[in-house]
């Protein structure tokens, strides 16, 4: 997954309702009134860091207008409102910004997005596992290739371990469905991605108001090409170059929505999932937490505004017809435990230790009501030693790849890691959850080339009753050092390593 880092954790997907609507026209005791707001004197601070925060709101046209108001008189600037969901993306320098809005009739809740300012942002994580693939490898790729088959085929032993190989003699998927890879950016010009990109159904969200101009959703030179990796695993083109992906015939969509130093902020992750929901985007892939937080805390009032602001975006998407898939995390957690160790939030400034209860502190989107989560597996079919798990959290397994020597595939592929597109028309290995999740999108996908009148919540239903159930892998010990790496809970039907299951690509387009 990203925030580009294998250190990067993701998800728990416990059901977690956060309430939309607030009582009108009451205020809590010394609240100031959107009148007493809006005609106060311009006396406000602005003289500190220029922060980015959501404002979150109850329905109604007067609610919204009158909270911008407040919003004015408390020192913001309003930078798109998203009317359909109540969510206001707003800049301010007033270090009270989020305090004094919280207390504005129609508002339920506040918070900054960040604890950098706007101007100032930087990361110094690494790109999961990515290695190269050489020339000796591609040659004899192409060497071992079947009829059928594209030149580096053979080295995805991911398709046959869903098997899509399978899966593609029946069909490759529908051109009237779209997935979504809400990302880095994903380079459309590659000869594997061009054939079934919909720019139609693309744009930049990184500022959280989108960005249509042609070609803004690329990634610019030396930013992460975790999102075209992405888009390949999904939806490469078999057209007898490079690979295939896991629905090759249906459409990909770049929703950009990471910073140039590679951080996902909930104002663009909430631009990201309207735009889907409102540009026919069937299926996203998630791969991702929204950052500063690896885990966004509900008692406090600025993380909790966050969650609640992409929970609603969530809703909205998939209230809109769109299948919503996030991946697990890549950091080792048991999402189910009673407790767990974050220590790298919040990210963009100093990050601390902080010892969190999962079920009070989500990592959103993955974990938020509806939202697919996956675990990833290796070339053997267990669990891959950093992904999470978690009984009750995790819906479905796939492959995401792992170290070689933990998980070596079966001849002619060479490498345990995921073989996919990268920028500038060309192919690398990656491993993470942030790979797992794709195959898991590229399955509904199929899914919903097969049904296409089907709901969300059907095509979630086909996807778990269709997974191949994979009992808990005890002991778990995936280095052979002889330690106990981890424990699996559940049983062959639901468990903490898979789920329901390895997700099955030949049995979505039954």
């Amino acid at each position: 997954m990203a925030h580009l880092g294998s250190r990067r954790g993701r998800a728990l997907a416990l059901p977690v309702g956060l309430a939309l609507t607030a009582s009108l026209g009451f205020l809590a005791p010394g609240a100031a009134s959107a009148a007493e707001l809006s005609d106060a004197p311009a006396t406000v601070a602005t003289n500190g860091p220029k922060l980015s925060y959501v404002v979150n709101i109850e329905g109604g046209r007067w609610t919204g207008a009158s909270v911008k108001k407040a919003i004015a008189a408390a020192g913001g600037e309003v930078v798109i409102s998203y009317d359909q969901i109540g969510v206001i993306v707003v800049h301010s320098q007033n270090p009270e910004f989020a305090k004094t809005i919280r207390q504005a009739p129609g508002v339920v809740s506040a918070g900054a997005t960040r604890t950098a300012p706007l101007s100032v942002q930087s990361d110094d994580s690494v790109d999961e596992g990515a290695q190269a693939l050489t020339p000796a490898e591609a040659k004899a790729a192409a060497a071992a290739a079947t009829d059928g088959q594209d030149p580096m085929e053979p080295l995805q032993w991911d398709l046959p371990a869903i098997k899509a190989d399978k899966a593609h003699k029946k069909t490759l998927g529908s051109s009237r469905v779209t997935v979504g890879v809400i990302d880095t950016g994903v380079d459309d010009t590659h000869p594997d991605l061009a054939p079934n990109f919909d720019a139609a159904a693309s744009a930049n969200c990184v500022s959280g108001k989108p960005d249509t101009t042609a070609g803004s959703w690329r990634p610019n030179p030396g930013e992460s090409d975790h999102g075209t990796h992405v888009a390949g695993t999904i939806g490469a083109a078999k057209n007898g170059v490079g690979i295939t992906g896991v629905a090759p015939g249906v459409k990909i969509s770049g929703i950009k929505v990471s910073t140039p130093d590679g951080f996902f902020y909930t104002e663009a992750v909430v631009c990201g999932f309207v735009w889907a929901a409102e540009h026919g985007v069937d299926i996203t892939n998630n791969s991702y937490y929204t950052d500063p937080w690896m885990f966004a805390c509900k008692n406090d009032e600025d993380q909790k505004a966050l969650i609640e602001a992409v929970t609603r975006a969530t809703r909205y998407a998939e209230k809109k017809g769109t299948v919503n898939v996030a991946a697990a995390g890549n950091s080792k957690f048991d999402l189910a435990a009673d407790s767990i160790l974050d220590n790298s939030s919040p990210n963009d400034t100093t990050p601390g230790d902080r010892v969190i209860d999962p079920k009070e502190c989500l990592d959103y989107p993955a974990m938020l009501p509806g939202v697919v989560t996956v675990s990833s597996t290796g070339a053997k079919d267990l669990k891959a030693s950093y992904s999470n798990y978690g009984l009750g959290v995790i819906d479905v397994a796939a492959p995401g790849g792992d170290r070689t020597e933990y998980q070596t595939p079966d001849a002619p592929a060479v490498n345990g890691r995921i073989l996919s597109t990268t920028v500038n028309g060309g192919y690398n290995y990656k491993a993470g959850t942030s790979m797992a999740s794709p195959h898991a999108a590229g399955v509904l996908a199929l899914l919903k080339s097969t049904h296409p009148y089907a709901s969300p919540a059907a095509l979630k239903a086909l996807l778990y009753a269709q997974a191949d159930d994979r009992a808990c892998t005890n002991p778990y010990d995936i280095n052979g050092d002889g330690t106990v790496d981890a424990v699996c809970e559940g049983d062959v039907n639901k468990n903490g390593f898979y789920g329901a299951g390895l997700i099955d690509a030949l049995d979505a387009v039954k």
